[in-house]
């Protein structure tokens, strides 16, 4: 049984995905980075190694989002992709009407523009968290609650209180002047989702028209108080796939799976004895011009593997080891 595996890799979550040779998914799993992308890569493919069926030949493997360089020189892998493409090729398989993307992960957030099933203009957020998944976070932590029970609670509003959620430092202020106030946590944290919601529309958003039918993805569309809030603002139905938290991994999946079916070289993956080699990750400056680049530098052993980071492609040159 032939299958392609697909690997997301962003700041906050680590996700893996093995679709069949129809684009069906057959596992996935999904765990948080915790800095640690390296060990999270390995620690995935011994579970999804410990999810497949019998019989399973992984016939190509494709990377993706924020650390999708340092995942494809571990696992071998045949195509690198940007998280763009990766999730509006997921999107489509399932939703091919679909208009509007939106994905909000831990660290950053996205829109995608699709008109046609073809991506005519997108955003990204990676400067300011007040739209992201920590910004949610970082106010459950502050109240003592886990992000389940603030979700669950947020949806008990009844009289939503606006916090000014433009930054986290002046939202995180609002919220405790609110509490200062006599207000109810419950409509606090609602207001709390509001504002992501309105942060997202006015930066990640702004100048994008957003038009139905509206699919919502990224571990953040685990949060029903978020969906309610972005339908509220919106005015229309947001769709929330059964997989939205690996979507970005699915597309890697489905992207490779491509890619590889007029590849008569077979598979460059290292095989899931990766999961067990010891890697080294270090950086340096390169001083070859003005610019100064931090480069990133991974190696076996005494053997370096890639470097990668620089704006030109002077260190791109880089050997790769194949492992058992």
């Amino acid at each position: 049984m032939e299958a392609y595996l697909g690997i997301d890799v962003g700041s906050v979550t680590t996700k893996l995905a093995v679709v069949d040779k129809n684009d069906e998914l057959i596992t996935d799993c999904y765990l948080l980075t915790q800095g640690k992308p390296i060990d999270m890569v390995q620690q995935g493919l011994v579970q999804i190694k410990e999810q497949l069926p019998q019989g399973v030949d992984i016939c190509g493997v494709a990377t993706t989002g924020s650390a999708r360089y340092l995942a494809g020189v571990i696992v071998g892998a045949d195509l690198v992709k940007n998280e763009i493409t990766s999730h509006a090729v997921a999107t489509l398989l399932h939703f091919p009407e679909v208009q509007t993307i939106i994905e909000i992960g831990g660290q950053d957030s996205k829109i995608i523009i699709i008109r046609d099933e073809i991506v005519t203009d997108f955003g990204m957020n990676t400067i300011c968290a007040a739209g992201t998944g920590s910004f949610l976070d970082h106010q459950a932590l502050r109240l003592n609650m886990n992000i389940e029970e603030f979700s669950q609670r947020a949806l008990n509003s009844q009289a939503p209180v606006r916090i000014a959620g433009r930054c986290t430092v002046f939202a995180e202020s609002d919220m405790v002047h609110k509490q200062q106030m006599g207000y109810r946590t419950d409509d606090i944290l609602y207001g709390l989702c509001q504002a992501l919601v309105r942060n997202y529309l006015n930066n990640v958003g702004l100048g994008k028209e957003i038009k139905s039918p509206i699919v919502f993805q990224g571990g953040v569309a685990f949060n029903q108080a978020i969906v309610k809030a972005f339908q509220e603002e919106l005015e229309v139905e947001i769709i929330v796939p059964p997989h939205h938290q690996v979507m970005g991994a699915i597309g890697a999946a489905v992207l490779v799976h491509e890619e590889m079916v007029n590849n008569n070289n077979g598979s460059k993956f290292n095989g899931f004895g990766v999961s067990e080699v010891k890697y080294h990750t270090s950086s340096f400056e390169c001083k070859a011009c003005p610019n100064l680049c931090e480069i990133a530098k991974l190696s076996l052993d005494d053997q370096v593997l890639a470097h990668w980071g620089g704006r030109c492609d002077i260190w791109q040159e880089s050997q790769k080891v194949k492992v058992a």
